[in-house]
């Protein structure tokens, strides 16, 4: 009688262990694979530099007492808190009349938004064509002002239209680029009619 219930205890312990066994089995696999599940955070990364929003292919409308001045289409746009901005790559802005017909267009590869006074900067190949004279303007870099509608630089700037080609540094224009003004020309002369050889 003895000898059966040393069996039977031998038995119960034999299963403890296996049991025992398998949880120390089960503790370390659910170890093991939660370090893969909560990798560690990089944490040097500075707040600052991260944007708040982010968009792919946007379209911003800018508009005053409820009428369309322009409209900025950006291939990336990356909106930041400090300092208030939005940088832009691939960038093309429409400007709109009172009565809301496209009037020019200015392209660049890069640009910068500054969010207190919704001035625009547009950066690195910039062209501004107007839609119903063909003047086109050339420059490195120029600046929308919202509050009078002016596009300005102090930058090399080269016009084309039909009648001449005028070059040289700082310009100032309203957005439909018409009246505009050179204000160091450093070349200028007539252009050549198309049919002209």
């Amino acid at each position: 009688m003895k000898n059966r219930k040393e069996i039977q205890l031998f038995h119960q312990l034999s299963r403890l262990k296996i049991d025992i066994g398998f949880v120390v089995l089960l503790f370390l696999f659910i170890s093991c694979s939660e370090e893969k599940i909560n990798p560690d955070i990089d944490l040097t990364i500075e707040e600052e530099n991260i944007p708040v929003q982010e968009s792919w292919n946007s379209k911003v409308f800018f508009t005053e007492e409820g009428k369309l001045k322009g409209i900025l289409y950006s291939d990336h746009l990356r909106a930041f808190n400090e300092p208030k901005e939005k940088l832009l790559d691939g960038l093309q802005f429409d400007f709109y009349d009172e009565e809301g017909n496209r009037t020019s267009q200015l392209t660049a590869k890069r640009g910068r938004i500054d969010e207190l006074t919704q001035d625009m900067y547009a950066i690195d190949s910039v062209v501004a064509i107007n839609d119903s004279s063909n003047v086109k303007l050339e420059t490195d870099e120029l600046m929308w002002r919202k509050k009078d509608d002016k596009i300005v630089t102090d930058k090399f700037v080269r016009i084309t239209s039909d009648e001449e080609i005028i070059e040289g540094y700082g310009f100032e224009s309203d957005q439909q680029i018409k009246n505009y003004i050179i204000r160091n020309i450093t070349y200028q002369t007539i252009a050549k009619k198309k049919n002209e050889k």
